[in-house]
């Protein structure tokens, strides 16, 4: 007797009460509490309608294939071909399932370029707008219509402008409102700087002496290897470095992580800087051009401005204290002065006085009032920013003045050229000490004071760390480190905040960071 559903001997038979049916029980228990009918007749079916059968012990008698050699064989060559079909069946599934994963990353990836291009005219049209709005109080309609068409793509077409006698273009020049705000800004700092005290967390001499390298960082691409400019926001611990490459890399050093990477740039990035809190950036540029970025909420930096004002080679890049406004020097003989609201150049200052090599460095100096800059003629230059005149030239350099730098204390200036380092009191406006670390054939490619004004960095063929003193004392070299790069070309040193470490930019991809390995943050 066999089962009416399996058609098998029963090893546990039942029996229905309603139709005599004979079942294999754990087979008819399921059907019916799935579908409570019997499988056969269709009629409603209970477990309590179903009846054991005791029996004696069976057993399944062999196969009719079985019993021969012919016959097992037939049976394998039966499985084998089912495998076969099987398997047929399960190729032709994958080759579709392939198709279908194939047409649907497709469809990611186009999704995904259309998301990125509306997210990028989003911006633009908001960077529009704001700009559009800033103009409308003093603006016509028909200049906010020209203002409108001026702008394509986050970058400023070339349109008709005012131009002054001699074909350069017109400026609105630095008005009575941001004198009075720099002078403000001048009073208040320098009244800040009469109570100014070391800090106490600042990192001692001891602790600069076992500084060694504890991290280095490939920001840039192997083709064109090169670090060329640096800047710190102390209040965050972000690094910005500019490279060969023509990309700006911003890092965050706690995390070891990129935030972001800004290109745009066609040729190398020679000076950065984080302007307030980090919400807006600055790059110069040796494609003539400067760029202002905006920060945004997801941590990327969006290019708010496209500033074409210099003809050549803009070398240097430097924010004023205020953080309203900023310096632009150029290899065209001439420094802007700009707002960073409107992304406006208010004046263009060329020196009248027969230099014409054009400018290689720059810096505001703390208090805001003065401004420096290093020519390529090995000439240092002091300006009033008030009144854009020229009222100080050091000399003495030889070669191109490659880096410039303020003490905190606002009374001396550090200047870098091909014959080193040269220190300058700007009370008597005069050279006090030099350095010529170097060969004749090795220039002094930075110089950078700490934000306390107690220690030095030069930066060339190796990095030298010195101990800040007077004008009649001597200053000590505390620590030297060697440019592990192989390039023998440290090109830009910054110290970190309370000098806890120092990062160094070299001629090959890789940020550096010196410091105390207690102070250290993720490795490469």
């Amino acid at each position: 007797m066999n089962c009416s559903i399996s058609g098998e001997v029963p090893e546990d038979p039942v029996v229905s009460k309603k139709s005599g049916l004979l079942f294999e029980k754990r087979l008819i228990e399921r059907h019916i509490s799935d579908y409570g009918k019997c499988p056969v007749t269709e009629e409603p079916l209970s477990l309590d309608d179903i009846v054991p059968i005791k029996t004696g012990k069976i057993v399944k008698p062999r196969p009719v294939q079985a019993a021969s050699i012919p016959g097992m064989l037939g049976m394998f060559q039966n499985e084998w071909d089912g495998l076969m079909l099987s398997n047929f069946a399960l190729e032709q599934q994958l080759h579709t399932a392939r198709q279908e994963l194939s047409h649907a990353l497709y469809q990611h990836d186009a999704a995904c370029r259309v998301i990125a291009r509306l997210k990028k005219e989003r911006d633009e049209a908001r960077s529009l707008l704001a700009q559009v709005e800033r103009q409308l109080p003093t603006s016509e309609p028909d200049a906010i219509t020209t203002n409108a068409s001026a702008l394509s793509n986050g970058k400023r077409a070339a349109q008709d402008e005012d131009l002054a006698p001699g074909g350069k273009k017109m400026r609105s020049g630095i008005t009575s409102n941001v004198i009075s705000e720099l002078t403000d800004c001048n009073a208040a700092l320098s009244q800040q700087r009469k109570k100014r005290q070391i800090p106490a967390t600042l990192a001692p001499i001891e602790a600069l002496e076992g500084y060694t390298q504890i991290s280095s960082h490939p920001f840039h691409k192997t083709s064109k290897p090169g670090i060329v400019s640096l800047d710190i926001l102390y209040s965050k611990d972000m690094i910005a470095t500019g490279g060969v490459d023509t990309n700006a890399v911003i890092f965050d050093r706690s995390s070891g992580q990129i935030l972001s990477t800004l290109s745009g740039h066609s040729k190398k990035v020679t000076s950065v800087k984080f302007v307030g809190q980090g919400d807006m950036f600055l790059t110069g540029s040796a494609d003539k051009t400067v760029r202002l970025w905006q920060g945004s909420d997801d941590g990327n930096y969006n290019c708010r401005h496209i500033l074409k004002d210099h003809t050549a080679e803009v070398q240097a890049v430097t924010v004023h204290a205020t953080n309203n406004y900023f310096v632009t020097a150029s290899l065209d003989n001439t420094w802007c002065f700009y707002d960073f609201s409107s992304g406006t150049c208010l004046t263009q200052v060329s020196d009248s006085a027969g230099s014409s090599e054009g400018y290689t460095s720059a810096a505001f100096h703390p208090d805001g009032l003065i401004l420096g800059t290093g020519t390529a003629e090995a000439l240092v230059k002091i300006w009033d920013v008030k009144s854009q005149a020229n009222v100080a030239r050091f000399d003495g350099h030889v070669g191109a003045v490659t880096a410039i730098s303020f003490s905190e204390n606002g009374y001396f200036l550090a200047t870098a050229a091909h014959d080193g380092v040269k220190l300058w009191d700007l009370r008597k406006l005069k050279n006090f000490r030099n350095f010529s670390l170097y060969d004749q054939d090795t220039p002094t490619n930075s110089v950078e004071f700490d934000h306390s004004g107690s220690y030095l960095a030069i930066a060339g063929s190796d990095i030298r760390i010195f101990q800040v003193a007077n004008v009649k004392s001597e200053w000590n070299c505390i620590k030297t480190f060697p440019d592990l790069s192989g390039t023998g070309k440290a090109t830009c040193v910054k110290f970190g905040p309370d000098a806890k470490y120092i990062a160094v930019g070299s001629m090959d991809r890789n940020l550096r960071i010196f410091g105390l390995p207690s102070e250290d943050g993720p490795t490469e």
